[in-house]
């Protein structure tokens, strides 16, 4: 089941990641070894208190006719085969032919994701979590429906459908905290470490998804406090040097300058920059960007200019042309500062 949903295009980089001043768009969900790939990495299964029939109800998606909603927004040849291969899923769910209705459902998803049809796929995985749960493969004991969950949230907020989307994100990190507080003090030979690490990590992922959600919406406290808990479990799991802990001391220094809180920004991009240049970081480059852009809040131009001038020649050694195009934005208004403060 979970290998099915973890095919094509992550979802959770269909929120995007769009944020004002000196912040650089993000690509982590692209680079191995980060986003998705850090938070979770193998199978993420364990208790689930929340449980499934629960978890199903708070996503209730669709009405009977959300097959023939799908065409909205995808092209006529590929929203007919899709509504075909649901409507067929559902006959061999009726007909008790599980098996074929999976198979069924695998290529739904598949079609819907290189579509980007997005009603779609919201369907495609509720048919494939009432499957599942028909099979007996997601039960009490079982993380997959909060990714799924998770997932769906993601896609509710590129939507800006609000109330789906904190929805989502509420119950996977109400979910996830009721569980880890039940099953804290069992021993390792009833919840082994790695299952329990997984566990906080699915957690981790859920706020940091969280976080950008909210930092979109320019809900900056809340923003705050999320990047705080996902930066702590990723410490605590990952180590201080992990690629993905630099991202996320990274996103805190953003929601904090975008506070006016520009020294506890400048703590940790500073930080941030530091673990970057130490341990490599693809995108060591980003981080400078922002360091930079909040040592010019900060009016520190002479500092700002130079980080960006480090921030730019990385990004030409990258060949990456969209960061070397803000980079350079940003000298030039970092000139024009300067030329007013004087």
């Amino acid at each position: 089941m979970l290998a099915a949903l973890r095919r094509g295009p992550g979802l959770l980089a269909a929120a995007g990641r769009r944020y004002s001043g000196a912040r650089l768009p993000a690509r982590w969900e692209k680079a191995p070894g980060r986003r998705g790939a850090a938070w979770g990495a193998g199978s993420l299964r364990g208790p689930s208190p929340g449980g499934v029939l629960a978890a199903l109800a708070a996503f209730s998606l669709f009405s009977k006719n959300a097959e023939e909603e799908t065409k909205e927004g995808d092209s006529a040849g590929t929203e007919d085969t899709i509504i075909f291969l649901l409507k067929k899923a559902k006959l061999s769910i009726m007909k008790g032919e599980l098996e074929e209705a999976e198979r069924i459902l695998h290529e739904a998803v598949r079609l819907s994701h290189q579509s980007d049809n997005k009603k779609a796929i919201i369907y495609t995985y509720d048919l494939m979590a009432n499957l599942a749960f028909l099979r007996g493969q997601l039960d009490s004991d079982d993380n997959a429906i909060i990714e799924m969950s998770l997932k769906l949230a993601s896609i509710y907020a590129a939507q800006n459908q609000h109330k789906l989307a904190l929805a989502g994100y509420e119950f996977c990190i109400l979910t996830l905290d009721e569980k880890i507080a039940k099953y804290k003090d069992l021993p390792e030979d009833v919840l082994p470490a790695e299952e329990r690490a997984n566990t906080y990590l699915l957690l981790g992922l859920c706020l940091d998804s969280y976080g950008r959600y909210l930092l979109a919406n320019k809900q900056l406290p809340g923003a705050q406090r999320m990047y705080e808990r996902a930066l702590q479990i990723s410490k605590e799991v990952q180590g201080d040097t992990h690629p993905q802990t630099v991202v996320l001391m990274n996103d805190l220094a953003t929601v904090l300058d975008a506070q006016g809180l520009y020294e506890e920004a400048y703590t940790h991009v500073k930080r941030a920059s530091e673990l970057a240049k130490q341990t490599e970081h693809p995108e060591e480059h980003m981080v400078l960007n922002n360091l930079a852009g909040i040592l010019m809040h900060k009016e520190d131009f002479l500092q700002a200019k130079e980080v960006y001038r480090k921030a730019l020649k990385q990004a030409e050694l990258k060949g990456d042309t969209a960061s070397m195009q803000h980079i350079q934005e940003e000298l030039a208004e970092l000139a024009r500062r300067r030329k007013h403060s004087n």
